[in-house]
């Protein structure tokens, strides 16, 4: 199986990424591969989508020793900024790995202004996921906008970006390789890191090892639609 390029632990890093571009389940599986080198926190601040959300996987990533930081019980499914005053002492906490899940637009990302200067303290690396198949990131134009946006409201630097392009089942190597052109055209226009592409694990063996020099990543699927699970007899804990 495919997994991503782990850097140094004990890092910060910040997964953003528009509606619909996959950055939780992304968050997600970061947290499991650096939690194989270390403690891990995974910090749910996304107060923007109430489909998908990292805080869903709490007792399945307890019981694997990585830290999940999310509104607690009754907040749980709120759909609203419920901040813990654990964030913070997550950021500042250098001996783990903190990985911040936040909201998938720009008013998302207006709970980090929260942290701006605890962050700052720290070494931290912000990855923008992106799927070029949904609306105002389907252009390099338009991911440059949206990444200037959510500079400009996170008052952080964008370091790195994920393409995560897909049409579901529909997804073939052609429409990949589409999307890692439009994200390899943004990196190079600004000056990016862009290292990873992202599948499912159960179609991987679809697509190949690199596309234009972008290594393949293989996500578990962890995040599961409310009626998806309803159907499936799964609780969202």
């Amino acid at each position: 199986m495919d997994r991503m390029i782990v850097d140094d632990k004990n890092k910060l890093i910040i997964v953003i990424g528009a509606f619909g571009s996959g950055k939780s389940e992304y968050s997600i599986n970061l947290a499991r591969v650096y939690n194989g080198v270390g403690a891990v926190s995974l910090v749910d601040l996304d107060v923007v989508n109430p489909y998908f959300r990292s805080r869903y996987i709490r007792e399945q990533f307890t019981q694997e020793g990585i830290d999940v930081i999310a509104p607690e019980f009754e907040f749980g499914h709120a759909d609203v900024p419920m901040i813990s005053p654990r964030i913070r002492g997550a950021i500042l906490d250098t001996t783990k790995t903190v990985i911040l899940d936040v909201g998938g637009d720009p008013d998302g990302c207006r709970a980090l202004a929260r942290f701006i200067d605890d962050i700052n303290t720290r070494e931290y690396s912000m990855h923008y996921v992106v799927n070029t198949k949904r609306p105002f990131t389907m252009t390099a134009d338009e991911i440059v906008v949206m990444r200037q946006n959510l500079e400009y409201i996170s008052q952080l630097k964008i370091t790195e970006l994920v393409c995560n392009t897909n049409l579901m089942e529909l997804t073939d190597v052609e429409l990949i390789t589409q999307g890692i052109e439009i994200v390899g055209e943004v990196a190079t226009r600004e000056g990016l890191v862009f290292r990873h592409y992202l599948v499912l694990d159960d179609k991987e063996n679809k697509y190949p090892p690199e596309i234009n020099g972008v290594k393949k990543v293989s996500l578990s699927h962890f995040l599961t639609k409310p009626w998806e699970a309803k159907m499936r007899g799964n609780s969202f804990c």
